[in-house]
């Protein structure tokens, strides 16, 4: 049984289920993404679903990079649906992101290797191999070098 107080207002509960808390361990990222900014509000009709949404106001940021190096480089990230916004709908779209993914992947295979080939393992303990491996490895990056 409810009770109620003097100047209490009653709040439905079922009003909130469709609208979940973001967890503590997640971040909301709040942006601009579009350049044409309306001089004032606009109402817009018909649009019945987020693809509508995403078709009619066609949001794009411009994103600047920056390397290892410290070279900035510019691209635009368009998003036409909800997968978009995250981290492979990102990648996916762009090339300077694309290429670190890779660099990532190759780095990845390059530990599985370090932790599980025992020869390596034993070649990069011992001094002499390991100057040896390099001077192998120094050697082949010339050769493909010279074939560019």
């Amino acid at each position: 049984m409810e009770t109620y107080g003097l100047g209490g207002t009653e709040v439905k509960t079922d009003a909130n289920e469709a609208i979940q808390d973001i967890p503590q361990n997640r971040t909301l990222l709040v942006e601009k993404l579009t350049h044409n900014q309306p001089i004032k509000p606009v109402v817009t009709k018909g649009l019945k679903t987020i693809d509508d949404i995403f078709e009619h106001y066609d949001p794009k940021v411009e994103v600047e990079f920056e390397d290892s190096e410290g070279v900035l480089k510019k691209e635009e990230l368009g998003f036409k649906n909800l997968g978009d916004f995250g981290g492979k709908g990102i990648t996916k779209q762009s090339s300077f992101l694309k290429d670190l993914s890779t660099e990532k992947e190759q780095y990845i295979k390059v530990i599985k290797q370090l932790k599980t080939n025992k020869i390596l393992k034993t070649a990069i303990t011992n001094p002499e191999a390991k100057a040896a491996l390099l001077e192998s490895i120094k050697a082949l990056l010339t050769e493909i070098e010279e074939k560019k």
